[in-house]
């Protein structure tokens, strides 16, 4: 593998999304928010959102945001139909998180809380002796987004395993 470009995720009101984690986490956004709507054509390989989601998706709203390290955000809202949100634990879900690396995890959650957000779990020391710190957090519209400190080679880089 080369790399990761992108995490696609689905949020209930994308024009909400976009603002957020612009201007929570300073995501840029790139393009959109554009809509996609399936009437007009019954061909597959001319929409794109039919060729992937199928003829269920009538319209939906998408937007490209990226990152300091030019990793992207792709931000879906469904509007035709609306997905059911189902409630239930993390580790139930298709989707468990988006990590991010911040400068301040401390200054970074409180933010986060500030705005709409939860905090999920404690700040945690993922090795003894290191100054590497992780937490888990929640944005307004349900997702969970991991703060590192560090990145995730030098986190667990030469680390030895069980």
């Amino acid at each position: 593998m080369t790399g990761i470009t992108h995490i696609g995720l689905t949020v209930p009101d994308i024009d909400a999304a976009v603002e957020w984690y612009t201007r929570v986490l300073d995501f840029e956004l790139l393009a959109g928010p554009f809509t996609a709507k399936a009437e007009g054509t019954d061909d597959a390989s001319t929409n794109m959102t039919m060729d992937l989601l199928g003829e269920e998706v009538k319209e939906m709203r998408n937007a490209h945001l990226t990152t300091g390290n030019q990793v992207g955000l792709e931000l879906f809202e469904f509007v035709d139909p609306k997905p059911e949100l189902k409630e239930g634990p993390p580790w139930q879900q298709r989707f468990f998180h988006l990590c991010l690396l911040v400068s301040g995890i401390e200054e970074t959650a409180a933010r986060i809380e500030a705005e709409g957000g939860k905090k999920r779990s404690r700040i945690w020391a993922p090795r003894e002796g290191k100054p590497y710190r992780l937490v888990y957090m929640e944005d307004p519209f349900g997702n969970i987004i991991e703060l590192y400190s560090h990145s995730t080679e030098v986190t667990y880089g030469n680390m030895d395993s069980p």
